[in-house]
């Protein structure tokens, strides 16, 4: 089958999110063909190219999310209507206070500012998000049903079939009318009280942003030589990754995948502590409409996590489309450490990851003086780099901190002094690689006060590593019993659990064991691969026929046509769009469409050149069963 991948700061370029998880999953489904749609976030990562592609990637075209040249459409007094009458939609749902949905929503009474997210808010979802934001990002992590959501999506799409029939949308957006829409909005009766006091550069703030956040409507990417032609569309994440393969499946019918390891709204909420009241409300209010809006389109959704999970449901997903299917990570890189039992230093605690004020070291040294006191042959091995200029001061605040806490100390009088807590980075001449940062101590902990899915722990379970971590994010359900948690924030308690494993060894032994299996059982790239083998075949085969396909030879291609369709019934008639058939689809109805040789964007010269697929033999349907999460032993990877 061809799926057409969506990505967003990531695959296929050389750095960026979910990168080598999506390179892992191309590469495993070598049977199928991919069309990668890429958004890049910078000029930077442009510059630094793709990785090398494997040859089943037919295609790929890239768009820029972080500049955007006025294509130079002129509309005309119609078409400057229309688009008035859209974008007044649109920005009207998103500063309207709206319908809560989802039971439990975190959402402060009408117009509340400061409303709590995480435990201030007494919520499970966003636990370990510890900001304070206005009361639309309140209401956009409840979601939002009935009229408004029916609002947004509407509006949506009107903007969608405008810039399909009259060109880009980029010179409209950036217009004197668009923030005059955006203004009108914000006073309106009934809008959001933060959204009531914007000034004009927290409306001219916005409406930048929502412009950047609606480039999607004018890429030339929805016609029948491209998105129209896939047979699945798989968003690699939500938020503007999803953007285009919700337009797809507007103007198209093609059938939407989602899947999120890091919940987009989560982390445009936890981004957005330094603007503005205003602001902040608005752009929370249009995210948190926009993943409704995927949610509710979308025919499969596959969180990381339950973490994750619970995020989804409170924006309004369905239960039913919900397939958890955790993230592959590759073994064999550590299978050697893992199997060596017994190695590593008795003495030592190890911890891995990237430097930032997150991951609370401050709280991890306060303890480590507290384990000290109990065990003084500990020693504490920091290994990570810094991320950015916020996590390279925070190194810098951790080094002093732990200057302070633990002199150096020396064996005798004519010995060096030395401090018992290192700071190292991978690569260096102790940790040449990540497998030998695990292999360096007997207890690996982690204490952060915000995270999402804990590639560290995971890591360290292939290991075969016992662990001490903080209640955050996925933490439990990925240990699920094989290592100790405690609170996050909690010095005392976290000195504790250290120093119990560090006293016991062969508890320590029978928790790296299992660990290690249950990262086997659920967490390696095998599991991932076969998942999504599984969820592609039962939505390509429960899809309605939108056209048939044909090759050179005038036979259908594979997945064109899937065997549900022989069987007569309302469900396989095509779906017409609500606004009739577009202008570039005339006289094409009723008729095959020959299927085109796929156009591979020009690559970098690191990257080679790949031809398309030869089609592969048709596979039988696959019954749809009930609606479950993908788990071990229900085939998860």
């Amino acid at each position: 089958m061809r799926i057409g991948l969506l990505t967003e700061g990531g695959y296929p370029y050389v750095n960026g999110d979910a990168r080598l998880w999506c390179d892992r999953l191309v590469r495993g489904l070598e049977q199928h063909e991919f069309d990668i749609y890429a958004l890049s976030r910078s000029e930077q990562q442009e510059d630094e190219g793709w990785i090398q592609l494997p040859p089943q990637v037919s295609r790929v075209r890239t768009a820029p999310l972080w500049t955007a040249e006025d294509d130079g459409v002129g509309h005309g007094r119609r078409a400057r209507r229309r688009f008035a009458e859209a974008y007044g939609e649109l920005v009207a749902a998103v500063c309207s206070v709206g319908e809560p949905g989802g039971p439990g929503e975190p959402g402060a009474s009408r117009g509340a500012v400061g409303t709590a997210v995480g435990p201030a808010a007494g919520g499970d979802v966003g636990g370990d998000v510890g900001v304070a934001v206005g009361g639309g990002l309140g209401r956009g992590l409840g979601g939002v049903v009935g009229p408004e959501a029916d609002r947004f999506g509407n509006a949506l799409y009107a903007l969608a079939e405008l810039a399909r029939d009259e060109g880009g949308l980029v010179g409209a957006l950036r217009s004197e009318a668009a923030v005059r829409a955006l203004e009108r909005a914000c006073r309106a009766r009934g809008a959001l009280r933060e959204a009531r006091a914007a000034r004009v550069p927290d409306l001219l703030d916005v409406a930048a942003q929502l412009e950047r956040a609606l480039r999607p409507l004018s890429l030339d990417w929805y016609e029948d030589d491209g998105l129209g032609s896939v047979d699945l569309c798989h968003a690699a994440a939500g938020g503007a990754a999803a953007l285009p393969g919700l337009l797809a499946r507007h103007l198209a019918g093609v059938p939407l995948l989602v899947t999120e390891y890091g919940v987009q709204l989560r982390a445009h909420y936890l981004a957005s502590g330094g603007e503005p009241a205003p602001v902040r409300a608005l752009l929370a209010a249009f995210h948190g409409r926009l993943a409704t809006e995927v949610y509710r389109q979308a025919t499969c959704i596959t969180p990381g996590n339950t973490h994750a999970r619970r995020w989804q449901e409170r924006c309004g997903a369905d239960r039913a489309k919900l397939r958890t299917v955790y993230p592959g990570m590759e073994a064999s890189r550590f299978a050697e450490v893992g199997e060596s039992a017994g190695c590593g230093d008795p003495d030592t605690l190890v911890w891995v990851g990237r430097i930032e004020p997150a991951k609370d070291l401050i709280s991890l040294l306060h303890a480590f003086a507290e384990i000290r006191r109990q065990a003084p042959k500990t020693r504490l091995r920091i290994v990570g780099a810094a991320a950015g200029a916020e996590g390279a001061a925070y190194l810098g605040h951790c080094r002093a901190l732990a200057a302070q806490l633990f002199p150096d100390e020396a064996e005798c009088a004519h010995a060096v002094g030395d401090n018992p807590v290192s700071f190292e980075e991978i690569g260096g001449p102790e940790v040449p690689d990540l497998a030998e940062a695990y292999a360096a101590g007997a207890v690996v902990v982690l204490s952060s006060v915000v995270e999402g899915f804990p590639i560290s722990l995971v890591e360290a379970m292939f290991c075969g590593r016992a662990t001490v971590s903080t209640d955050v994010g996925a933490v439990v359900e990925v240990i699920g019993g094989t290592g100790l948690v405690v609170p996050p924030r909690n010095p005392r308690a976290l000195a504790e659990a250290c120093v119990t494993l560090l006293r016991d060894p062969e508890r320590r032994e029978r928790l790296g064991a299992a660990a290690r299996a249950r990262a086997l059982e659920l967490f390696t790239v095998e599991q991932n691969v076969a998942a999504f083998h599984g969820i592609y075949l039962e939505i390509v085969s429960h899809s309605p026929v939108r056209r048939v396909f044909v090759d050179d030879t005038g036979e259908p291609l594979p997945f064109g046509v899937p065997a549900e369709a022989h069987v007569p019934g309302r469900w396989t008639e095509v779906r017409l769009l609500s606004g009739g058939r577009p202008r570039w689809a005339e006289g094409t109805a009723g008729a095959p469409v020959r299927g085109t040789t796929p156009v591979r964007a020009t690559p970098l010269p690191a990257v080679p050149s790949a031809g398309p697929v030869p089609a592969m033999p048709a596979v039988p349907a696959v019954s749809s069963g009930p609606q479950e999460p993908v788990v071990a032993g229900e085939g998860a990877r």
